[in-house]
């Protein structure tokens, strides 16, 4: 087994400077199109975006530098406490709907690169908008509760056992990516639920039937490593169906920017995961 740096780094081309390197991890994390309200013609990353859950209807912040109503105050350590533990500057805890149950697993190097990247973009003066979420799935302090039942946090470990680019998939897939948040489904107060992890999900976001991506025979996608591949470069499904909806947004603004040997990685990695069956859908 190679040194860890070979299995989690991002590929030279792209790793030139900080920026650079943060400008690469941003699409593979999924950032702008969570943080960027499309539909309203919103800045990129200066939030807005409406996510609809079973909890309710969570906006996403304003992550551009502005000091005022963006994260431009943010120190290095405010920055890896949000994405890898779920803590705001002011101690408050963000809701599992910001994917830091995932991001904890990131090298400090990845997430640092993410905060160079964004904070070499324009500030904008956006002022967050208020979640709409009924009680008490809209109260932060038991979030401190929640987090001891069901957050592990901690960096990503490879597995011995397996090579570099079965590592590196894995990296990709489950803390930079992270699949799992969409493509598992979750209990009565929102965590995942690991017994059925990547079996999909029938309210998944924005309440739309998410798919078991496992190789199960009967009710898993059962596409290659190679379909994978060009599905996670053109959003083009085997049948020929173009993705739509998140996953279309993932494939658009993310996975298409990814390098080939990348999209390779986490294919052959979900094509490995364990075999769930679980219907999803009519």
């Amino acid at each position: 087994m190679t040194c860890l740096i070979t299995v989690w780094s991002l590929p030279s081309a792209a790793a030139d400077t900080a920026v650079e390197r943060g400008a690469y991890v941003t699409r593979a994390a999924g950032c702008v199109s969570c943080h960027t309200d499309k539909k309203g013609k919103g800045v990129p990353f200066a939030g807005g975006r409406a996510l609809e859950t079973p909890f309710g209807t969570f906006y996403s912040p304003n992550i551009t530098p502005d000091k005022a109503t963006g994260i431009g105050s943010w120190t290095d350590a405010d920055f890896l406490a949000a994405l890898k533990k779920g803590v705001a500057p002011d101690g408050s805890h963000y809701f599992p709907v910001f994917p830091y149950t995932s991001y904890t697993g990131m090298r400090d190097q990845d997430a640092l690169a993410i905060k160079a990247y964004l904070f070499s973009l324009p500030p904008v003066a956006q002022e967050n908008r208020d979640h709409d979420v009924t009680p008490p799935f809209g109260w932060r302090w038991p979030m401190r509760f929640w987090n001891l039942l069901f957050f592990d946090q901690g960096d990503f470990a490879a597995d011995t056992a397996e090579d570099d680019e079965w590592n590196r998939g894995a990296y990709l897939a489950t803390a930079l990516a992270h699949c799992s948040e969409c493509h598992t489904p979750r209990n009565f107060v929102g965590a995942l639920d690991r017994s059925l992890w990547m079996a999909g999900t029938e309210d998944g976001p924005e309440g739309d039937a998410v798919p078991n991506v496992t190789p199960a025979p009967a009710t898993g996608i059962g596409w290659s490593v190679d379909q994978l591949t060009f599905f996670l470069k053109s959003g083009t499904k085997p049948d020929w169906e173009i993705a739509e909806g998140v996953m279309g947004e993932a494939v658009e603004d993310g996975y298409k920017f990814l390098t080939d040997a990348d999209r390779r990685a986490i294919a052959r990695y979900i094509n490995t995961l364990p075999a769930i069956e679980n219907h999803i859908g009519g």
